[in-house]
């Protein structure tokens, strides 16, 4: 794994180049994207939008967020967000998105983009399967942990 400096230091020389998209992997085989906004993207990344949550669901999870691992109503394995971020279903806004219900995916495959702090992640295929569900919508705010799929 990386130490933050190094990361640090990554992003200022990604910063300083006319690169527009890394990739890293890392010795665990995770892959990582650090993406820069073009004019293209921006105009499909709409501004952050804070979730409101009813004041009685946090009464009752002791949390803002409700998970959908919580309400247990689709078979299957999650695939959650390795991180806080807005959730992209393609990888731009006339594009097709990357799976849909029904989907055959091999481990490793992209399912879709989280971007956090302006730069577009892609989060893949955990294993291989059939998408059964997919729990956020596209633009969505999610959180550490939250699932964005199901994968049988």
């Amino acid at each position: 794994m990386y130490s933050v400096d190094e990361i640090k230091e990554l992003i200022k020389a990604f910063d300083n180049s006319k690169a527009t998209k890394i990739e890293i992997k890392t010795e665990k085989g995770e892959t990582f994207t650090i993406a820069q906004k073009t004019e293209e993207t921006a105009a499909f990344i709409p501004a952050a939008v804070p979730a409101v949550v009813p004041a009685a669901a946090e009464k009752q999870t002791g949390s803002p967020f409700i998970h959908e691992e919580e309400k247990k109503t689709s078979e299957g394995d999650p695939i959650t967000s390795p991180m806080v971020g807005v959730f992209y279903s393609a990888p731009a806004p006339d594009s097709d998105p990357y799976v849909t219900v029904g989907s055959q995916v091999k481990k490793g495959d992209v399912l879709c983009l989280i971007e956090a702090m302006k730069l577009m992640n892609e989060v893949t295929a955990e294993k291989s399967g059939e998408i059964c569900e997919i729990c956020v919508e596209n633009g969505q705010v999610v959180e550490y942990g939250q699932p964005l799929f199901m994968i049988k």
